[in-house]
């Protein structure tokens, strides 16, 4: 494995009083030699006058052969054994007849013939065949959490993370940055989604929170004069759960003082280089790609855009800017827009597959969609086609250079809806028709908006967090328009997902208390929860930004699995429950009077 040889693994490191070698280590070389083995039973198969068991322990598997005129001993113990006991084996190492040699293996071409076996442990039976956990349900899989551990998959993606995890800290130990852990029992500060809280047994009727991120103290770090930390820190969230979305989880957290953007953007770009070179053995081109968040919604509908689908969006307003087509013509009255999609080849889709897709603009937001096919007279057959002018017609074919068999999809609403319901069906798309490139494509996204509106309450809300500097250039818009400051936001994406996001933080305390105002907090307010980060500011603060990286949606990439859950040691399922401990539970009446807490039942 490309991760194990870059991060320095020894077999020699594992030899103990109870093994000479691991199971996959051993090759043809080998043979003649007298091994001591342990490991699990991978699976058994009684021959009659030979029993064969495959030994699995976390480097492979190795064949042991129990032979009556060898070992009556072993061969008599072999009879008893079952799947997953544990046992230790000494033998020689044998060379397998031709006809049995596997070749997909490392140890295909031997065996062990064993003269002394021990069990080292039983097993009841599993509860699922290891072999076949692709069709055993998840909920079994957590329930049963060390069965599954134990499976290629699982072996393969934990020690991949801790690959990535190792090499993450080479590289930033190299670049000069100390690791500094910070609080787990934290504060509660309204500027994130919902906290998990902890009573204070020793004072009554407070409570800690455990940590959203570490963003406050690393921040109070660069005030206290260490120029570059970071830290592989435990995070948590009590939100509604997804595939890539965990109450617990863990982030890469670093900042740095005296930088702009551009040298944070360099350091990650340098660190994701060494992270794929040492684990993968991949070399990676850098700078990466660098779009800003309008360019991106504009042309793949999407702030978290994946590079490898060549499925681009098209703004053709200006082609209806007099159309009497009266669903057109409303949306630019309002200052919205009118965008466009054009997949090459449509002729598969049926009625249906257009009034799914139809379905997906609604659900995204939008009124509706349009669609369009290009026949090959070059004419375009649309249950709108009616209401357009042969000269909008023809624009739309020269401009989105259309032929025959091109299926044209367009959203008319406003900025965003228009650009977000496309970029739901540019990904719907392209999982449906295969269009997704294999490979890794990495973008840089920034100049976000500084705040955004949340439609909820109509309230104004930071897109990132309200420590975020405003970039310089639309700062003056702070009093008049707030929503069209721009910041100096940046994400990383990696193949259609966010892997990371930073910015530059503010250094001026009274712009600082200006952010906070903006968002409807009041002095009292600003005290309470962020009266001790104000009191730092007040004695000299450099420039300084940083960035946060999700260390399991990363993992998830690159070993390209489905969800997070498959590259966490013991993940909750969707509902927060860890099926393996069956927490959250009840607690005692005692633990509940020690923390000064009453249970009020829902009637």
């Amino acid at each position: 494995m490309a991760w194990e040889k870059n991060i320095g693994v020894d077999y020699h490191h594992f030899k103990t009083s109870y093994r000479t070698n691991l199971c996959g280590e051993l090759d043809s070389k080998a043979i003649g030699n007298k091994v001591n083995i342990c490991g699990w039973v991978n699976s058994r198969r009684d021959h009659g006058k030979l029993i064969f068991i495959d030994l699995r322990d976390f480097s492979g598997v190795i064949q042991l052969v129990f032979d009556p005129a060898h070992s009556q001993e072993a061969y008599m113990t072999a009879k008893k054994i079952r799947s997953e006991y544990v046992l230790k084996a000494e033998g020689i190492i044998d060379r397998r007849s031709s006809d049995t040699i596997n070749p997909d293996i490392k140890t295909g071409e031997i065996e062990v013939a064993v003269e002394n076996i021990q069990i080292l442990g039983k097993s009841e039976t599993p509860p699922f065949l290891l072999s076949e956990t692709g069709k055993v349900d998840e909920m079994s899989r957590l329930k049963y959490r060390y069965m599954d551990l134990r499976t290629d998959k699982m072996q393969r993606n934990l020690r991949m993370r801790h690959a990535i995890t190792s090499q993450t800290r080479n590289y930033l130990n190299q670049q000069g940055f100390l690791e500094i852990e910070t609080p787990i029992l934290a504060k509660s500060t309204p500027e994130g989604a919902r906290d998990f809280l902890v009573p204070s047994r020793l004072n009554s009727g407070k409570f800690y929170a455990l940590p959203q991120s570490p963003q406050l103290f690393k921040q109070i770090l660069m005030f206290s004069g260490f120029d570059r930390v970071y830290q592989i820190a435990r995070c948590f969230r009590d939100e509604d759960l997804r595939a890539d979305r965990q109450p617990e989880f863990t982030q890469i957290d670093l900042e740095m003082t005296f930088v702009q953007m551009d040298d944070v953007l360099e350091n990650i770009e340098n660190m994701m280089a060494a992270i794929f070179k040492n684990v993968l053995g991949q070399e990676l081109k850098t700078p990466f790609r660098r779009i800003t968040w309008k360019q991106s919604m504009e042309t793949y509908g999407s702030d978290k855009p994946d590079l490898r689908l060549d499925l681009p969006l098209k703004d053709i307003s200006a082609i209806f800017a007099d159309t009497s087509f009266n669903v057109f013509k409303k949306v630019l009255e309002k200052d919205g827009c009118i965008k466009s999609m054009v997949v090459e080849d449509g002729r598969a889709f049926t009625r249906k597959d257009l009034d799914q897709l139809i379905d997906i603009a609604k659900d995204s937001g939008a009124g509706g969609l349009v669609w369009a096919r290009v026949e090959e007279n070059e004419e375009l057959r649309s249950p709108v086609t009616k209401f357009l002018s042969p000269a909008e017609i023809s624009m739309l074919i020269e401009k989105l250079n259309l032929k025959p068999g091109n299926l044209l999809i367009i959203v008319a609403d406003t900025f965003l809806v228009s650009c977000n319901s496309l970029g739901v069906i540019r990904k719907h798309l392209a999982k449906k028709l295969g269009l997704v490139k294999e490979g890794f494509e990495f973008v840089w996204v920034y100049d976000f908006p500084l705040f955004e509106r949340d439609n909820r309450d109509n309230s104004i809300t930071p897109m990132h967090h309200p420590f975020t500097q405003p970039e310089p250039g639309s700062r003056k818009l702070l009093d008049q328009d707030p929503l069209s400051v721009k910041s100096q936001a940046y994400d990383i994406v990696l193949n259609g997902q966010e892997i990371g996001g930073g910015s530059i933080r503010i250094n001026d305390l009274e712009l600082q208390k200006k952010i906070f105002e903006i968002l409807g907090f009041d002095e009292q307010m600003i005290e309470k929860n962020f009266g001790f980060f104000i009191k730092a500011m007040e004695y000299g603060i450099p420039p300084h930004g940083g960035i946060a990286l999700g260390l399991d949606r990363l993992v998830t990439i690159i070993a390209k699995m489905e969800s997070i859950r498959d590259v966490i040691a013991f993940p909750k399922t969707q509902s927060a429950v860890c099926m393996l401990t069956d927490s959250p539970s009840e607690v005692t009446p005692q633990q509940l009077k020690e923390a000064h807490i009453d249970i009020t039942k829902n009637e």
